[in-house]
């Protein structure tokens, strides 16, 4: 909701400010300038992106509109997750864990944690990377440059609303301009007017190249990159899976495996040793493993 804030001020500070000079604010309501410069940046803006980019961006601007980013309940649930697969699969072997993978939608270990559930993006990241720990025949260093490959195409593709919305706020102030030209082209067709009428025509044609720069730098860039924040934090969690796996393969016991992915959270959101413990025990059974040494390493 910071953004709604934001553009309050934004807006209250122009318009007070503008009036407090002793402007008439009424001369910056120029409807068809904003029709000419939202239009045109709109129709730019579908030529510019294939649909999937378009309803993407849409999904990524609420997403930055309500700051939808991993809280520590998610981080925990995912930790926990992690934690319960690990040790089924250390304490009951392949056959236990394989229905799990198969079918996490079905699954009572996916079911008990609803925020990794639902996120059928990273259920499906973890699942695949778990099928090939269950198959046994790749390496360590194999899953990472696999999982960094995969990393790589994930945070492409969540970036391209960010670049989208980047490359319109800086087409705007171009398309502001485009509409200042049509409002001076008609002003020129009225240079027989009295001054009082062309000082009118020439101020609101001039309200046009207000308009672009307003919305460029003032909306659309702070919005892409509020926008590449939420995708960005939103991407951690894939991280904490490859971090945390490639611990378990590497021989890590489950509870200092997730260790391995809870030091990658940002501190603000990092839950505690104990607090994870705490979720393992409640969620995964008794987390016995390497809980002393993980207290005595903190």
């Amino acid at each position: 909701m910071t953004i709604i804030l934001g553009l309050i001020i934004a807006a209250v500070s122009l318009i007070g400010g503008f009036a407090a000079m002793g402007g008439k604010v009424t001369v910056l309501w120029q409807p068809w300038e904003l029709v000419i410069i939202i239009g045109i940046a709109i129709g730019t803006f579908f030529v510019a992106n294939p649909m999937k980019a378009i309803l993407d961006t849409l999904r990524a601007s609420r997403e930055a509109v309500f700051n939808s980013v991993p809280r520590k309940r998610d981080y925990l649930d995912l930790l926990a997750l992690l934690y319960a697969l690990m040790r089924e699969l250390r304490s009951k072997g392949r056959n236990e864990v394989e229905p799990h993978i198969e079918n996490p939608q079905d699954s009572e270990i996916f079911r008990a944690f609803p925020t990794v559930y639902r996120n059928r993006g990273l259920s499906t990241f973890v699942c695949d990377y778990f099928r090939l720990i269950i198959v046994g025949n790749a390496r360590a260093h194999e899953i990472e440059a696999l999982m960094d490959e995969e990393l790589q195409t994930i945070h492409r593709d969540q970036m391209k609303p960010y670049y989208a919305l980047s490359a319109l706020a800086e087409a705007l102030p171009a398309i502001g301009i485009v509409a200042a030209v049509l409002g001076v082209i008609k002003a020129m067709g009225a240079i027989d007017q009295s001054p009082q009428i062309l000082g009118s025509l020439i101020g609101a044609a001039l309200v046009g190249t207000f308009v672009g720069i307003f919305l460029s730098y003032a909306l659309v860039a702070p919005v892409a990159h509020k926008v590449k924040g939420v995708r960005e934090s939103r991407l951690r969690p894939y991280i904490i899976v490859k971090q945390s796996l490639l611990a378990f393969m590497n021989g890590a016991p489950p509870q200092i495996a997730l260790e391995h992915g809870r030091k990658t959270i940002s501190a603000g959101d990092r839950p505690t040793i104990d607090e994870v413990e705490n979720e393992t025990m409640n969620s995964g059974g008794a987390a016995s493993d390497g809980v002393q040494d993980l207290k005595g390493a903190a």
